[in-house]
């Protein structure tokens, strides 16, 4: 008899790199996968908001950091440098990008090229469809947490969440 294929639990994490509170969220995010390895899918979903000006681009880059393989390397190291992106630019997302082992000029390129827009904007797009305001929100079996106001206790609630839904499955 066959085992069911039990699949991992999906969390989306909307997130945008120049922010603070998304640079903060971070240590939750690396305990959850600490916690749940391979059962809990964290999926980085783009919402740049106005007031950051190179919150867009940031996500562009990210998303050929995807393409790259190395997309939570990336995030996680342009989040890491929210500061210094405010004050640099796209010149850092390359920099970044070469620092993880990325090839900077296609993410130079991509910049350029565009090549990304769509999946910036469809995210965006779906985030503001379902409510998601500010960075980060975090989207789980339907329930929206919004961490933007305060991360307190909202590692918890995820745990309590991803626990409920794997003993069920």
């Amino acid at each position: 008899m066959n085992q069911p294929i039990s699949r991992p639990v999906v969390l989306d994490y909307w997130c945008e790199l120049q922010c603070p509170d998304c640079r903060a969220s971070l240590d939750d995010l690396r305990a959850l996968r600490a916690r749940y390895g391979d059962t809990l899918d964290i999926r980085l979903r783009h919402f740049p908001l106005p007031k950051h000006k190179y919150a867009y681009a940031a996500a562009q880059a990210a998303e050929e950091a995807w393409a790259q393989g190395m997309g939570w390397p990336y995030a996680e190291a342009v989040l890491a440098r929210a500061d210094e992106l405010g004050k640099r630019g796209e010149p850092l997302l390359v920099e970044i990008a070469v620092e993880v082992g990325m090839d900077g000029e296609e993410v130079d390129t991509a910049l350029i090229d565009g090549r990304h827009l769509l999946a910036v904007d469809a995210d965006q797009a779906e985030g503001e469809a379902i409510g998601v305001t500010g960075t980060p929100t975090y989207v789980i079996d339907g329930q929206r947490l919004d961490g933007g106001k305060s991360q307190e206790g909202l590692r918890e609630r995820i745990e309590e969440i991803v626990d409920r839904l794997r003993a069920a499955s």
